[in-house]
């Protein structure tokens, strides 16, 4: 897989390349680039976004700038899904996450304060996706999130043997995972449940199906 996110902050991103899943894949299943919007724009000193028209706080990202930025990197050709990341899109679940995880290549459009103008939104994205009905000062820890949440679906990215239930998974019927116990077997009275302890995998399944809890 591809995968270029759109930023004004590319260092928030660094981190992500030296720990799992993204170092994992890196240049084997996954190629990870990180664009800054004010590395193209069209505007003088490095601008790139501009008061609301009609008035209001905050800033709000052009569309110019971002077409001028996606248009350096594709050449005006866009075969893929662009998302851009908005309170006001679609609620990131393990369906579309599994969904994106499957695609070639992706792009991710993050924005600062008040966000986009709208014409990025109806002309630029195929997709708007939110992380939450909740506003943060930027598009980067949405944008973060949907990069671990996809990349972690990628052959190689986990140590063998894990991811293989996820959270909300067809397999947990959309729930959340059932609790986890590690050793020690007991700690200051408090014990792991003895069913886990049994050795019997049969009712190991059967009580984990049942401590499923639900997110709906």
């Amino acid at each position: 897989m591809r995968l270029d996110v759109f930023t004004l902050i590319p260092g928030a991103f660094e981190w992500l390349r030296e720990r799992r899943p993204v170092a994992a894949v890196l240049g084997t299943e996954l190629e990870l680039r990180v664009f800054n919007y004010r590395d193209t724009t069209p505007l003088r000193a490095g601008q790139v976004d501009d008061e609301p028209y009609g008035g209001g706080v905050g800033m709000v990202l052009r569309v110019d700038v971002v077409a001028a930025a996606l248009d350096s990197v594709y050449g005006g050709l866009r075969d893929h899904r662009v998302v851009a990341l908005t309170p006001k899109g679609r609620q990131l679940d393990q369906e579309l996450v599994e969904e994106l995880a499957e695609e070639p290549a992706l792009t991710l459009l993050s924005a600062r304060f008040e966000g986009f103008d709208q014409r990025i939104l109806d002309h630029l994205s195929t997709d708007v996706v939110s992380i939450g009905p909740y506003v943060l000062s930027g598009g980067e820890i949405p944008a973060m999130a949907v990069v671990d949440a996809v990349v972690r679906r990628l052959p190689g990215a986990l140590t063998e043997g894990s991811g293989e239930v996820e959270s909300f998974s067809p397999a947990l019927d959309g729930g959340l995972e059932y609790p986890h116990y590690t050793r020690p077997p007991e700690f200051r009275g408090w014990e792991v449940p003895e069913i886990l302890l049994s050795g019997d995998h049969g009712r190991i399944d059967a009580w984990r199906r049942e401590h499923v809890r639900s997110a709906r």
